[in-house]
């Protein structure tokens, strides 16, 4: 059900229009839709139907007509009797004049918040409704006036919304004036509608025809906002409005609100190319903005003359644009200013000086570099947003579109740059989105297609980049393609010694927005350098930087600055692992020196499985030596073969990881087995860390064999001492763990483990938490703390899992098998525990945990049969 009361009453159910009756049921169904869902009183009704002289029985009377009412209406229900007088059973949106209410006060919310284009759609839609005047064929004045006054406020928001928008009809404005002579508001739309037709002349008759009409009738003179209207049309200003957007708005909140909270009457929007600055800075912007375009420009102060509508003369540019500006409350976008920074920055100082109420919404690249200036940095888009841009753009051309995971790895491979995006998006029509993720190495190629329309750098990526890489000096290009070579990012001394140029010159690519600052370090958007990298790339210079790195960090990584000298490693992980590729394909010598520097790096952050196929490739391709860079090289591509390799090894040993490799291959040191020539050499070190560790072997190996706790105990803490005078942390934790399994108390073995887990998380070392939190969870299961047991158990499992650690996997789930088997669960025991035994491989450390799954698969048997 419907009800009509803008133009004559009339009702509509589903099956059509509804024969109301006579003026009175009308009135009444008028009436009650003006108050629609509340209680109208009955003397209020009968006031309205009755006038002054209602007669005698009115009550009666009132009664009749609600019940002539309710069968016009087929449903008595709708017209609700309460004790204090009757009710219309609709919701406020099932009458017309409160839905144009309705959209009247959201268009004028709109118009307020600065959109007029949805003020206008929203007014239009309001002004639709109506079909003649209020409450034509009934006798309720007041209320007609009323809603008139309502409507002809929508009117003037409308023609307002219009006048900003340059879309105006004059014809119309011309028709309300006549209506209202009085009306200054229509009036000086009149004379703005008229100006941006071109109609100037027309323009100041109009303000002329309504002064003389305000002085006759009146006696008054215009009002101050006619008269600004009267002076900006004699000044020629007429000005380009900020172009509509053809695709919706997406994301940027934060932007906009920053945007909307400075103070500044400079504000300039940084950001790489494709990173949506012109679409932020229309949607900041008012809507009666000033919108200048320097993409096709060569002179920034002409440009803004044209956007402005006005002529060169005698004067100078910036001074006619002076006179122009002084005395307006006006915003002036000057869109896409890199290429013509400098006269941006002087045009920019100029009118800002003199045109008090003048302000700035810059785009650019770099900054104008002006006082008084407010940054405001346009990023990529974060991951939600970037993946409900995919979205909408793809949808408009392929309407059956749904996200999926492609679409965020799509997002994520072009670094949230809008442009990019939206090219993406566009080639849905024809791909999947997994076809686009696996075409992303070749995205210059894949997104080579966009928007015939655009401007000539927006339509495809490469020349988005392009257009900035065109704006750089030689040494900036220079220092630009060294920087691509770099995966992770570079820090100022990298950039610097690879790079060849002084930092002014990194400052200046990062200020053109192709290069990011952060933390110290400098990167460039994947798009961005993937571009740069395609020209003189610094390789060799990257790769001997790398291993110089490598070469000092090592001996730090074994003493008190480990933490530190392991966290710059790890920031540069990425950059490492890249030097010993290229090495590797052009170096090989100095690869097998470079992997052999990083070795103990790699065994702390537990990341050797990550360079196994890096050192199988470099073992095909070195000849085979005597040298414990050679071993390590095995320890990491074929490890049955360093056996042989360590028995071949002369002279003091540099790395320690060539130990903890014999270690790990050979197993616990057999006092049977005849000593090589590596023991003499070893137990001959001068350096402290590696003295540390025989004290800790033997220590360990001496109890082994002998059974000799108490001298166990004193030769661990010696080498426990020599560590911790060394701030070493890695050797502090190995004697630590040797300490708590040569205890018999478990509390004390408990606390033991627990110290050296502090010392092992404070490295990150993956493999030794993962070995650590397996022991800590087999000594909180020998005292009965099953539930903590097990937790660790699961966390050692992750971290052996993530380290690439078989045996330890293997031991944590033989674990968790035994805290089954405790609590009765014994098929999930059984099936741990074979799963642990499917683990195992190659090694001494494999077939003891081989020993102790089958050992305790026995126990578990045992256990059944009693």
């Amino acid at each position: 059900m419907h009800v009509g009361i803008l133009g004559p009453v009339e009702a509509h159910s589903p099956d059509g229009k509804i024969a109301v009756g006579g003026p009175r049921p009308r009135t009444l169904l008028a009436a009650l839709a003006l108050r629609v869902g509340e209680i109208v009183p009955l003397d209020r009704l009968i006031d309205e139907l009755y006038g002054s002289e209602p007669p005698s029985d009115a009550a009666n009377a009132l009664q009749g007509q609600v019940s002539r009412l309710r069968r016009a209406l087929g449903d008595a229900g709708l017209v609700e009797f309460q004790p204090a007088g009757y009710r219309l059973v609709l919701a406020a949106e099932q009458v017309d004049a409160h839905r144009f209410a309705a959209l009247a006060a959201d268009g004028e919310r709109e118009a307020e918040r600065g959109d007029p284009r949805a003020a206008e759609s929203l007014l239009s839609e309001a002004l639709g409704l109506w079909r003649g005047p209020a409450l034509a064929d009934v006798a309720l004045a007041d209320h007609a006036t009323r809603l008139e006054q309502q409507r002809v406020s929508a009117v003037s928001a409308l023609i307002a919304a219009r006048v900003r928008l340059g879309r105006a009809e004059v014809r119309e404005i011309q028709d309300l004036v006549h209506q209202r002579p009085l009306d200054e508001r229509l009036r000086g739309f009149l004379v703005l509608a008229l100006a941006q037709q071109g109609r100037q002349a027309e323009a100041l008759r109009a303000f002329e025809d309504a002064r003389a009409v305000l002085a006759d009738e009146l006696g008054a003179d215009p009002s101050p906002e006619l008269r600004a209207i009267h002076l900006q049309v004699l000044r020629g200003q007429a000005h380009r409005e900020p172009p509509a957007q053809l695709t919706g708005f997406v994301g940027r909140q934060e932007e906009l609100r920053r945007i909307a909270g400075l103070t500044s009457r400079l504000v300039t929007l940084t950001g790489p190319g494709g990173a949506g600055k012109t679409r932020l800075a229309l949607r900041a912007a008012p809507p009666s903005a000033i919108f200048v375009d320097l993409a096709p420009a060569k002179d920034v102060a002409a440009a803004t003359l044209q956007a402005l509508g006005l002529k060169e003369t005698v004067l100078a540019p910036e001074d006619r644009l002076t006179l122009a500006l002084r005395d307006r409350d006006a915003t002036l976008v000057l869109d896409n200013c890199e290429h013509l920074v400098g006269q941006a920055a002087r045009l920019a100082q100029h009118l800002l000086s003199t045109c008090p109420s003048l302000r700035i919404l810059a785009t650019s690249r770099e900054a104008l570099g002006i006082t008084g200036e407010a940054l405001c940095p346009v990023p990529p888009l974060d991951p939600e947003q970037s993946a409900a841009l995919f979205t909408d753009r793809a949808r408009l051309v392929n309407p059956a579109f749904v996200p999926d995971r492609h679409t965020a790895d799509i997002c994520r491979g072009l670094d949230g740059l809008p442009l990019a995006i939206e090219l993406a998006a566009a080639r849905t029509r024809t791909l999947t989105t997994r076809e686009i993720a696996d075409r992303l190495g070749d995205r210059f190629r894949l997104l080579g297609k966009g928007n015939r329309a655009a401007a000539p750098r927006h339509r495809t990526l490469r020349a988005v980049v392009e257009w900035s890489w065109d704006l750089l000096t030689d040494d900036e290009r220079d220092l630009a393609a060294a920087l691509a070579t770099f995966n992770g990012g570079a820090t100022l001394e990298a950039a610097e010694q690879v790079g060849g140029h002084a930092v002014e010159v990194l400052e200046a690519l990062v200020d053109k927005s192709l290069v990011e600052a952060s933390d110290g370090r400098y990167r460039m958007l994947e798009t961005i350098r993937e571009f740069c990298s395609q020209h003189s790339r610094a390789d060799a210079a990257h790769a001997a930087y790398f291993h110089a790195l490598a070469r000092r960090a090592d001996p730090e990584l074994r003493g008190r600055d480990q933490v530190e000298w392991l966290a710059r490693l790890s920031a540069e992980h990425a950059n490492l692992l890249q030097a010993v590729e290229w090495t590797v394909a052009h170096d090989p010598a100095r690869a097998l020196r470079l992997i052999g520097d990083l070795s103990w790096y790699w065994y702390l952050k537990g990341s050797r499985t990550e360079v196994g196929d890096l050192a199988r490739a470099l073992l095909a391709r070195v000849p085979e030596e005597s040298t414990e860079e050679y071993a390590i090289l095995l320890a990491l591509a074929a490890p049955e073969r360093v056996q042989s390799k360590l028995l071949e090894l002369r002279g003091p040993i540099r790395q320690p990881f060539v130990l903890i490799a014999w270690a790990m291959l050979a197993g616990p040191p057999d006092p049977s087995t005849p000593r090589i020539r590596l023991h003499d050499e070893v137990e001959r070190s001068e350096d402290p860390w590696v003295q540390g560790l025989i004290a800790f072997s033997t220590a360990y190996t001496g109890w082994m064999t002998t059974g000799d706790r108490e001298t166990a105990v004193r030769q661990s803490r010696e080498a426990l001492r020599r560590f911790q005078d060394l701030g070493e942390r890695w050797g502090s934790a190995q004697v630590l763990d040797v300490l708590a399994t040569i205890t018999e108390d478990p509390r004390e073995a408990l606390a033991l483990t627990e110290e050296a887990l502090l010392a092992v998380e404070e490295l990150g070392a993956e493999e030794e938490l993962a070995e650590l939190r397996a022991r800590r969870a087999d000594r909180l299961l020998a005292l009965g703390r099953e539930e903590e047991a097990e937790r660790d158990y699961l966390q050692a499992l992750d971290l052996a899992t993530t380290a690439g650690l078989a045996a330890t996997r293997a031991l944590a789930g033989a674990g968790l098998a035994r805290t089954a088997h405790r609590r009765g669960e014994q098929a999930r025991a059984d099936e741990l525990l074979r799963e642990a035994r499917r683990e195992l491989g190659f090694g001494w450390q494999h077939t003891a945990a081989r020993q102790h799954v089958e050992e305790l698969l026995s126990e578990l048997a045992r256990t059944r049969e009693a």
